[in-house]
């Protein structure tokens, strides 16, 4: 199974709405069997992707091809053995970044290796200090 982590950033001229975003990717990568855990802060998005090789690309190209995305850098592109994110996949927008967002993002990530749950544990917290 592939996992690929990348972060971009939201092109200056796109707006997204994050309800209508999630209900299109939920759509599309149930059909493609991928999961992960998105985390938008309003201005960028990181996101890790899970699933058959072939299906992470192609939402991966499809990502690439979205206008609202810029400046894609992939984190971390590696083979695991199991689903760290599980079955699901969670949208997450900070708003602020209190410890009680910061603890619902440790909670999301506490099956990821320690380098994947320390990026989004680390995203999380500079949220915060911003």
């Amino acid at each position: 199974m592939r996992q690929i982590v990348y972060i971009s950033t939201l092109h200056r001229d796109a707006v997204v709405d994050i309800d209508d975003l999630m209900a299109v990717s939920q759509r599309n990568n149930t059909r493609q069997h991928v999961t992960g855990l998105l985390f938008f802060d309003g201005k960028r998005f990181l996101q890790a992707l899970e699933g058959e090789e072939a299906a992470v690309e192609t939402t991966l190209a499809r990502i690439r091809d979205d206008a609202r995305h810029r400046a894609i850098v992939i984190l971390s592109d590696r083979t695991v053995a199991a689903r760290e994110f599980g079955p699901w996949a969670m949208a997450y927008r900070a708003s602020g970044g209190d410890e009680g967002e910061i603890a619902r993002i440790e909670a999301l990530v506490a099956n990821a290796t320690p380098a994947v749950r320390a990026t989004f544990e680390g995203f999380a917290r500079m949220r915060r200090a911003a």
